[in-house]
């Protein structure tokens, strides 16, 4: 930090009042132009050894720190990537958020992560401080395809993960949601379950749509007809699934296993087997697609689809570095595989155990 005048005092004499380090203050003490001494900071452009090492050491002594706004104005592109996702109270987002901020620092960018809270307004909101903020890309779990059609007039780089809007026209990873759910059905039908729910909250985006189609693939694979009424609509939270499960299973023709097509739902589901004093899983098998540190500490622990969302936040960084290193080429769409976790959740149904 520098000292300025900052008024004066009682005695009259002038009060120092501290202020962060300037490039002016750098290049002064240094005795080169402000010019030069952005160059001896910045790598770009010539300076002699010798006055960047001394530019450096005084910036270091003052404790100056670039303007990284205005750098990146400068050069129309920054080191920062935008991150945009979707509820961090949810552990999925955290960790792809995590996964997104680890492979960004080991190749030098800073990541600027913001939650859009489920809100097609604060997604644009947000989408347009990044443009504004110059980022190098722009990496998201979309709302919408608004949010793409906005970030390809602006020219921004942009990777979409876990879903997708563009249909392949951009850059994507995803996780295999279809072959994932398939597996978790085929499980359920292998142990001689006929009615199985599937409680999902949402089949416009990709991630629910695949999931109810690898549902409905096993179904079909296995001669069983898909009923409608076994799909049932959870609500965005665990409070919506838990009602929507009392309602459920005290019908009198109650399915016999639940698939719950993710971990939120998961939950509520679990809660609302409990309220009706049911067991799991003698009276109704539970399985979900994603998994959660509270579905390994119950008993019994809850038969999940395990989806390694740190390494699709690494994937999606990677394919963003890909986009940046080369603009100009064809879009591709990774897909990660998921691994299934058998735990006690489940059981024949009991007529099959008779």
């Amino acid at each position: 930090m520098t000292v300025a005048e900052g008024g004066t005092g009682e005695t009259g004499r002038p009060r120092p009042q501290l202020r962060r380090a300037t490039i002016k203050d750098v290049a002064h003490a240094a005795g080169v132009s402000q010019s030069t001494a952005a160059r001896a900071l910045s790598g770009e452009g010539y300076v002699a050894g010798a006055v960047q090492e001394r530019v450096r050491a005084v910036a270091d002594d003052l404790g100056y720190v670039p303007h990284a706004m205005a750098s990146s104005l400068r050069r129309q592109s920054s080191r920062s990537i935008g991150v945009l996702v979707s509820d961090l109270r949810n552990a999925f987002y955290a960790d792809l958020a995590a996964g997104v901020g680890r492979r960004a620092r080991e190749h030098g960018y800073t990541m600027v992560l913001v939650d859009d809270r489920g809100s097609v307004d604060e997604e644009h909101d947000a989408l347009a401080v990044f443009v504004g903020m110059r980022v190098a890309g722009v990496i998201l779990t979309p709302l919408s395809n608004s949010a793409i059609e906005y970030l390809d007039r602006q020219r921004t780089p942009f990777v979409e993960a876990d879903r997708t809007f563009s249909g392949g026209a951009s850059d994507a990873v995803v996780i295999d949601n279809v072959g994932a759910s398939r597996r978790m059905a085929d499980h359920l039908i292998s142990l001689g379950h006929r009615r199985i729910a599937l409680f999902i909250d949402e089949t416009d985006w990709t991630t629910g749509a695949d999931r109810f189609r690898g549902y409905q693939e096993s179904l079909e694979q296995s001669g069983i007809e898909v009923d409608q009424a076994l799909i049932i609509p959870s609500g965005w939270d665990a409070g919506g699934s838990r009602k929507a499960t009392v309602e459920a299973l005290s019908r009198r023709d109650r399915p016999t296993a639940v698939f719950a097509a993710n971990n939120v739902i998961a939950e509520g589901v679990w809660r609302g087997i409990k309220d009706l004093g049911l067991r799991v899983p003698e009276d109704v098998s539970l399985v979900s697609f994603d998994d959660a540190p509270w579905m390994s500490m119950v008993t019994p622990g809850v038969t999940a689809v395990a989806q390694d969302t740190v390494a699709l936040g690494a994937s999606a960084m990677d394919r963003m570095l890909a986009r940046i290193h080369d603009p100009e080429a064809a879009p591709e769409t990774v897909i990660l595989p998921a691994e299934m976790l058998p735990r006690g959740s489940t059981l024949a149904p009991v007529f099959a155990r008779s």
